[in-house]
């Protein structure tokens, strides 16, 4: 739903703000989207390696390997990507956040491997180490600009 514009002609109106979730994504655990589009921005909220989850089904770590995880990580974001009508190409900020500090080169080799086919790198990207529920070996995130 958009907003009216105020009574100041000067103002611009707001554009409307949409919520993202594919149908392989289960509800969020809290008041937040998987991805949020407003005008020609989309933000991916952080993703894991969670594999698909139709039709409402509890969320199912896709394996123990920082490799299988990273891939399905990717994976999810991709899938918001799409969702909110972006590709990679249109990513200009990829957050990573690691749980080793050891898992760095490995996660780069992966990385690199998963966008190999790309022009260019997708984005400028930012990597730190945080700690994730238990089990769970990376969380990335993204921001799109489209057009």
């Amino acid at each position: 739903m958009s907003e009216l514009p105020e009574a100041n002609p000067d103002r611009l109106p707001r554009l409307t703000k949409t919520a993202i979730t594919p149908p392989t994504h289960t509800t969020p655990p809290a008041k937040f989207s998987h991805g949020v589009r407003k005008g020609n921005i989309l933000q991916v909220a952080g993703q894991v390696g969670f594999l698909p989850a139709p039709g409402g089904g509890a969320p199912t770590p896709a394996g123990p390997t920082l490799r299988v995880q990273v891939l399905q990580t990717l994976s999810n974001v991709q899938s918001i990507l799409e969702e909110g009508g972006a590709t990679w190409e249109d990513a200009v900020m990829v957050r990573v956040y690691l749980t080793d500090t050891a898992h760095f080169a490995e996660f780069n080799e992966i990385y690199d491997g998963f966008f190999a086919g790309l022009r260019q790198a997708p984005a400028a990207r930012t990597t730190v180490y945080v700690g994730l529920p238990a089990g769970l070996l990376v969380e990335i995130d993204a921001l799109a600009v489209l057009g």
